[in-house]
């Protein structure tokens, strides 16, 4: 009988998705930092989170929970986030009419002065990360980082109440 042997791939030859998009959203908030107001004292994620407010804000009422959600960091920390930039100066919180508890985040003057320098960093960071990609490759990556991020999510739901496992 001959023996099957088992070819293992050595680490070169396999792609690690995790360390790839690691890689990328270090690149990519440094990127970000370069393009921004470094002069305006906010940091990636502050800068992440204006934009965010800035541009949702026109279409909705902007509150904690959509943050939270948006960019799936806890409560705690958007709180942080957020005490820092209404310290800043760069939004208001102002308590919902119809409940109390849920204070809407609205763009302070400062902010709406530079909604434009904004867009046109958010325009020219993108334009960085499209270079050279195909437009049908651009919107398959973007389907496959969206359906990984699900993937994810829905492990982090299953670990919900397991924490103390890990402690």
């Amino acid at each position: 009988m001959e023996k099957k042997e088992s070819k293992q791939k050595s680490p070169k030859d396999t792609e690690d998705a995790g360390r790839i998009i690691n890689i990328v959203s270090h690149q990519l908030k440094r990127t970000i930092f370069f393009y921004t107001w470094k002069d305006c004292g906010l940091t990636t994620m502050q800068n992440r989170i204006l934009h965010y407010i800035l541009m949702k804000s026109l279409e909705r009422p902007v509150y904690q929970k959509d943050i939270e959600k948006e960019f799936r960091i806890s409560k705690s920390t958007v709180t942080e986030v957020l005490q820092l930039m209404e310290k800043n100066g760069f939004i208001t919180r102002e308590s919902s009419k119809k409940d109390g508890r849920m204070k809407r985040l609205l763009p302070t003057q400062k902010a709406l002065t530079i909604r434009q320098e904004v867009m046109e960093n958010i325009r020219t960071v993108e334009n960085k990360l499209k270079a050279g990609i195909r437009e049908e490759d651009y919107r398959t990556c973007l389907k496959v980082l969206k359906k990984m991020s699900e993937n994810l999510s829905k492990e982090e739901n299953n670990m919900k109440g397991r924490e103390e496992m890990y402690e």
